[in-house]
């Protein structure tokens, strides 16, 4: 697995083979092979760890926060950004190279959307009927817009600060959600 988690995000997904993947890890392809059907399943367990350790941070940040919608999602986004780039390797896996992998992730990728697109709903819950029924598409759009943040981050020559990807992503929210 460590292995994987550097070369998946140094070399890439689709330039790591199976025989790179055992001569970084010092096993047999045998051994790789009783672990893992294919470079695939392992990809998808790299990523399946990643998804599942940054949404536990997120979502202990959100419980930890004041409890009003706008302080949730603040300490929610926030959190987010700074777990994944915590570790250039989580960001890289999670934002780049698990599109890359294709159709063979595409299930488990939409799983993790859904799954922090269900954490911003919930977070909004005590947010003013006025707002638009459609919650679930602007959490569902938030999403896509921190990813797009992180894939900027993860490939520009020079990075953007964290800070200004946390406010513009906070920015985002407020003019979405009216608050």
């Amino acid at each position: 697995m460590n292995a994987a988690y550097t070369l998946f995000a140094g070399v890439g997904f689709t330039t790591t083979t199976i025989e790179r993947l055992c001569a970084s890890a010092r096993i047999s392809n045998r051994a790789f092979y009783e672990c893992f059907s294919g470079r695939e399943d392992l990809m998808r367990a790299v990523y399946e760890r990643c998804v599942d350790e940054t949404m536990l941070a997120v979502s202990r940040a959100v419980g930890d926060a004041p409890p009003d919608p706008d302080s949730r999602i603040e300490a929610g986004i926030q959190e987010y950004i700074t777990f994944v780039t915590r570790d250039v390797r989580r960001a890289r896996i999670m934002h780049l190279e698990v599109r890359r992998a294709g159709e063979i992730l595409s299930v488990h990728r939409q799983r993790a959307v859904a799954g922090f697109t269900d954490l911003i709903e919930d977070a909004l819950t005590n947010l003013p009927a006025s707002l638009p029924s459609h919650r679930h598409l602007l959490a569902l759009g938030m999403v896509g817009a921190i990813q797009e943040l992180l894939i900027e981050w993860v490939l520009a020559e020079r990075q953007p600060p964290l800070e200004h990807l946390v406010e513009t992503a906070v920015h985002i929210f407020r003019r979405s959600f009216g608050s």
